[in-house]
């Protein structure tokens, strides 16, 4: 039961995001949330642009500011997951983004989530959040102007 309410959270988020849900989408951490995203392919999660935020709202406020306006698809596929005790469980989650940018370009990308959940009150929420990427494909729509920002 426990792996099932962690790949419902894990759902959750990808669902919220998509829609632009921000509220929901701030639910599914814990308040003291430590999220990484890397913004170049590093498989082993060495990449030097990343960048790290601590707390949800932090968090949140900051992908907000990305992805408003974007259309996006996030899909998350083939769950590890270990309960560790009865509040603490790790994942990684692969998964497949792409992203429309308001000025033409187009994000296809692939990567890798490493998380960590606590349990409390009840419910599961994401601890720290660590996404790797394996492809990253921008595209341009023919005669659009990329937002480089």
């Amino acid at each position: 039961m426990e792996l099932e309410e962690l790949r419902r959270l894990k759902a959750r988020y990808f669902r919220y995001l998509d829609t632009k849900d921000w509220a929901g989408f701030r639910e599914v951490f814990a308040d003291d949330v430590v999220g990484t995203f890397d913004n170049a392919v590093a498989t082993d999660g060495g990449d030097p642009m990343s960048q790290t935020w601590a707390g949800a709202d932090e968090l949140v406020t900051s992908i907000r500011t990305v992805l408003d306006g974007c259309t996006t698809v996030h899909h998350g596929h083939t769950p590890e997951l270990v309960l560790e005790s009865q509040t603490t469980a790790r994942g990684i989650w692969a998964m497949a983004d792409i992203i429309d940018f308001p000025g033409g370009a187009t994000l296809c990308g692939a990567g890798h989530y490493h998380e960590t959940y606590t349990k409390s009150g009840g419910a599961w929420r994401i601890q720290t959040i660590h996404l790797t990427r394996t492809r990253m494909a921008f595209t341009q729509t023919e005669g659009a102007v990329a937002d480089q920002g």
